[in-house]
């Protein structure tokens, strides 16, 4: 019996995700503002480190591989307590990072100490605590906040060593999603026309000497710059500081616009104010726990009035989306006051803040680090559903990936009673067990045996429930046929499977 152990998915298996986030390029021969190259008025390389890392993720076709390693380098800025901060990036599914001078004359293994791959910021520390790696280092103090106008200093290092600091301008701040979509913070928009030194994949960025933020891309087509800035950093620094990290806390809404007249009619919000439509309350957040509703419109946070646009006037920085008012300026456990208007009526909520938990979302909206969970029973091909795997589509997933699975993304709440992880049939590989079932993909599982698929732990446990007639009966959420597969012949299925390359056939949370 021969049983072809590739399997013919949709998922573009190997490839990295592509980011905004890119190493700088070289810029147009004519820049608007005066650059310095050389001979900077302060020496950066006390403060700044090489970071080395080797990336390897797990292949969304065949979830029992990962795909071949990747490296990346960049700069990042000592911070104090043997600590360099970095981007998410950096290490996401890193098998090995390590720390290098910028002459190159020292070299040390290190681990991540903190991450939040929402806010795209790492700390990380030595693997040794007794490497002398930092005996010549100093730890850069933090920045006060920039504003508009206000000069930045990017820091490029060149291969010998010799740093480069470009100068320019913050021209504005913006919420903008760096690293994951749909995770917006506070950055700097920079004005600089930079060389492509050293290739580094993202670079510190001083202003008067001290760590204002990490640039996180550059289009060098209009010369401009993406800063994390420094309120971000520094929440992220503090809350680190213990070895207890929280993150960034969330409300738990998804809002929209209410600048359509017909639609500010319906709601009855009178001309003088503004609000965001609440379109939805995740399930067990602070925004749900305090009693915010779908349907509400929230028309001011914390004393600030939002417009219909979803706009405030902050008075360091201007004009801001009105979720930096909780993702940026609060921490996890204090209190939001929210005034609202329901059916016309005003109506004041406080909501505590809480961190949202990736790991226990119904579809999680990033995998890294972590091996995902499948099954694979006589070449039927199990796993969980996560951002990542609809990703895997290619850069048109919102239109190319099946629309059952893109509904569980869009409304949770239709499945969460059913599932704490959607688990579907992602492929079928072609076996004497599954004759006549190989077109079959992307079919959500409702039950097995008779017994309800919540994640892939229950699916495990499942087969091991065999009818009597030797005959396991598959079940799908929106259709109304049964597969059967026989569970002699997928067993002997699955153990040549075994011998002929997968590692394994099986991995869940429990296993």
């Amino acid at each position: 019996m021969r049983a072809a152990l590739l399997l013919p998915l949709l998922f573009l298996a190997g490839c990295e995700r592509p980011t905004a986030t890119s190493a700088p390029q070289p810029a147009p021969t004519t820049a608007p503002v005066e650059v310095e190259e050389t001979a900077p008025e302060f020496d950066p390389t006390a403060s700044v480190v090489r970071i080395n890392s080797t990336r390897q993720g797990w292949n969304p076709g065949q979830p029992w591989e990962k795909n071949s390693p990747r490296k990346r380098r960049s700069l990042g800025a000592v911070v104090g307590d043997g600590k360099v901060l970095t981007t998410s990036e950096m290490v996401a599914d890193a098998t090995y990072v390590e720390l290098e001078t910028t002459d190159g004359r020292k070299l040390a293994p290190a681990k991540v100490a903190a991450v939040d791959y929402e806010a795209n910021l790492a700390l990380l520390s030595l693997e040794d605590p007794e490497d002398d790696f930092f005996a010549e280092l100093t730890a850069v103090e933090i920045a006060d906040p920039a504003k508009p106008g206000d000069e930045l200093q990017i820091v490029q290092v060149e291969n010998n060593g010799t740093p480069l600091v470009t100068r320019g301008p913050v021209q504005s701040l913006d919420i903008i999603s760096n690293f994951l979509p749909g995770q917006f913070f506070l950055a700097y928009e920079v004005k600089a026309s930079m060389q492509n030194s050293a290739s580094s994949f993202t670079l510190p960025v001083f202003r008067d000497d001290k760590l204002a933020g990490l640039l996180t891309s550059y289009n060098s087509k209009d010369q401009l710059s993406d800063v994390t800035a420094t309120d971000i950093v520094r929440r992220f620094i503090d809350d680190a500081a213990d070895g207890s990290y929280e993150g960034f806390p969330s409300l738990g809404v998804s809002t929209s616009s209410t600048d359509d007249s017909n639609f500010r009619k319906w709601l009855k919000l009178p001309d003088e104010v503004g609000g965001v439509y609440v379109s939805s309350v995740r399930k067990d957040s602070g925004a749900e726990k305090a009693g915010l509703k779908e349907g509400d419109v929230v028309v001011g946070v914390d004393g600030h009035d939002i417009d219909q646009l979803g706009y405030y006037d902050d008075p360091d920085y201007g004009r801001l989306f009105w979720s930096h008012l909780v993702r940026g300026s609060k921490a996890v456990g204090e209190t939001v006051e929210l005034r609202v208007m329901r059916q016309g009526e005003p109506v004041t909520i406080e909501a505590i803040l809480e961190r949202r938990d990736n790991d226990s979302a119904l579809v999680p909206a990033y995998t890294f680090d972590k091996a995902p969970n499948f099954l694979v029973k006589g070449g039927l091909v199990f796993q969980e559903l996560s951002r990542p795997l609809l990703e895997a589509f290619g850069d048109e997933w919102q239109s190319r990936a099946p629309l059952e699975l893109l509904d569980v993304l869009e409304n949770p709440e239709k499945y969460e009673e059913k599932a704490d992880r959607v688990v579907f049939l992602a492929g079928v590989i072609a076996t004497p067990a599954t004759v006549g079932y190989e077109s079959l993909r992307n079919l959500i599982v409702s039950e097995v045996n008779g017994v309800e698929v919540r994640d892939m732990e229950s699916l495990i446990k499942a087969f091991d429930n065999v009818p009597g007639d030797g005959l396991n009966a598959i079940n799908f959420a929106s259709e109304d046929f049964t597969v059967y597969l026989d569970e002699v012949v997928s067993t002997a299925v699955d153990g040549q499977l075994l011998e002929r390359g997968l590692s394994r056939l099986s991995r869940s949370d429990e296993k």
